[in-house]
């Protein structure tokens, strides 16, 4: 998994309440298991007109926000079903941040283990924020996770808090096998000893 240490991109406004997974990615595109190609499904319903062609008026179409790495968006970003797809195709799109005042609970966990950083702020931080976003191509943050801070275009700075073990998790790009095996070593130790103390096991 790619380490997220500190990001600088175009922020997308998407200051829609209760964004499920079925938004993020419809359940058409989930007949494959595969975390790629994803990237063209991504607001599928809401990026595309019935014929297929682009829908101007969506976010994600436009000149200024086509090359977004983050997305500011408003409560309960991620709710809805548990499908992993929509991790997958966030990444695959290039977002590698989200920033909300809340989200569900399993999409937020899905986050961590594909490498994106969702961030919880207040409703007053997140109000400064999406009218940072809102400035088109001008419309730029920076993520710093190390530090724990967010900058926008003007300098301005907003901390947010994190736990501690997910963030040392994206700092070193770790998924869950890679996270398992920094502890091989305790593994191993454990499995001689309780070969030793049981061994009809």
């Amino acid at each position: 998994m790619e380490k997220f240490e500190k990001l600088t991109g175009v922020a997308a406004p998407l200051p829609v309440v209760n964004v499920d997974t079925d938004m993020i990615i419809p359940k058409d595109y989930l007949k494959t298991i595969k975390r790629t190609g994803l990237g063209k499904g991504l607001f599928a319903e809401a990026r595309y007109r019935e014929d297929g062609s682009e829908n101007p008026d969506f976010v994600l179409n436009k000149p200024a926000y086509r090359e977004a790495k983050i997305i500011v968006a408003g409560d309960n970003f991620g709710c809805g079903s548990s499908r992993e797809h929509a991790p997958w195709a966030l990444l695959d799109f290039g977002i590698r941040c989200v920033i909300s005042t809340s989200f569900a609970d399993i999409f937020y966990n899905n986050c961590f283990k594909n490498g994106i950083l969702p961030i919880v702020v207040s409703s007053e931080d997140l109000e400064k924020l999406m009218d940072d976003a809102e400035r088109g191509s001008n419309a730029i943050l920076t993520v710093d996770l190390e530090a724990q801070e967010i900058t926008g275009p003007d300098g301005g700075r907003l901390h947010f808090d994190i736990d501690a073990g997910r963030r040392q998790i994206l700092l070193e790009g770790l998924d869950d096998i890679a996270s398992t095996l920094k502890s091989d070593a305790a593994i191993a130790s454990f499995e001689t000893k309780n070969r030793s103390d049981r061994p009809w096991l």
